[in-house]
């Protein structure tokens, strides 16, 4: 009985932990542009060459985007429109901080990426069916092809940490030394 008990408050709690760490990269960034306003302001003015106006404008978008995401995917709301116009937010900051020539920030966008999948296929598990586990008649499965994108997207953020740097002497001490 003890042990029902427990398992349904750790399963409650930890679902709402796990939404806020895969939001927590938003959170962070949008309170990050919150608190350094002007150096993200003047960053964008600078490599844009756009002016001031445009400059603000893009940070605002850019901010309350993430941080109205963050609060609406952390109280269930509208979970597909935010997981999307969060997709949005993604794709203007690869656009505008050039991270196309970034290996390791591109990878880390996917993985955030992949973590916006997990939410919005943990969303389209809630209350779509009264019957759970009962097959559908279309034979049509997106949820589990959602987790697997996504989890193999959130392991890029580990893949953007390794520093592979071979150089002909490394080749060769590994070589003498028998090691990989």
């Amino acid at each position: 009985m003890a042990q029902d008990t427990f398992s349904c408050l750790m399963k409650l709690y930890l679902a709402h932990v796990a939404r806020l760490c895969l939001v927590s990269t938003f959170l962070e960034d949008g309170l990050r542009m919150w608190f350094k306003w002007n150096e993200q302001r003047d960053y964008i003015d600078r490599s844009w060459g756009s002016g001031p106006f445009l400059a603000t404008s893009f940070v605002v978008l850019n901010m309350s985007g993430q941080l109205v995401g963050c609060i609406l995917l952390l109280a269930r709301k509208f979970v597909p429109y935010t997981c999307f116009g969060l997709y949005g937010i993604i794709f203007m900051q690869v656009i505008a901080y050039s991270v196309l020539r970034n290996f390791k920030f591109l990878m880390r966008n996917m993985a955030i990426g992949g973590g916006l999948l997990l939410l919005l296929s943990e969303w389209r598990s809630e209350g779509r069916s009264k019957l759970v586990g009962v097959p559908r008649m279309d034979g049509i499965f997106p949820r589990p092809y959602m987790q697997l994108c996504g989890r193999v997207l959130l392991v890029l953020t580990f893949l953007s940490l390794l520093h592979l740097e071979v150089t002909a002497f490394s080749v060769m001490l590994s070589t003498v030394l028998g090691t990989p």
